[in-house]
């Protein structure tokens, strides 16, 4: 029998979020074994650059929130990557573009404070740059460092 990559991809993917239990480890567990990795989360910040009147969020502006906000609450460690985003507007349901940034962080899952943290620094660039909102994604991974 020949399976999709996709399906095969998705179905590796929920496995890895199934419940661990001690007779049973995660697959996501033993793959990561594997390589000698621990399982953990990779988490993305989505945040768009450019304000509801026209304005964009300046280059020394995004690297002031980057220092004062995110890297305090994330001191071992982030990316940042610079993109194109596309999104549509709730109120108008126009479609828009802007320059973006991606902030790409490793964690583990049980970090203490995690979701509190990821909460205030996307309340924090909505506020100050009048956003609507921040995109959050999170997904299952390895990693070693």
């Amino acid at each position: 029998m020949r399976v999709a990559p996709s399906l095969l991809a998705a179905s590796l993917t929920l496995a890895a979020c199934a419940p661990a239990t001690p007779d049973r480890p995660a697959i996501g567990a033993l793959a990561c074994a594997r390589f000698g990795a621990r399982p953990g989360i990779e988490i993305s910040l989505l945040f768009g650059l450019t304000r509801p009147d026209g304005s964009p969020v300046t280059d020394a502006q995004w690297h002031d929130f980057l220092a004062r906000s995110v890297t305090p609450r994330f001191p071992d460690g982030l990316s940042v990557f610079q993109a194109s985003g596309q999104w549509r507007d709730r109120t108008s349901q126009q479609i828009t573009s802007e320059p973006s940034r991606i902030v790409w962080i490793a964690a583990e899952a049980d970090t203490p404070g995690l979701a509190a943290r990821l909460d205030a620094i996307r309340a924090e660039y909505r506020r100050d740059f009048q956003q609507q909102s921040v995109g959050l994604i999170i997904r299952p991974n390895c990693q070693t460092f």
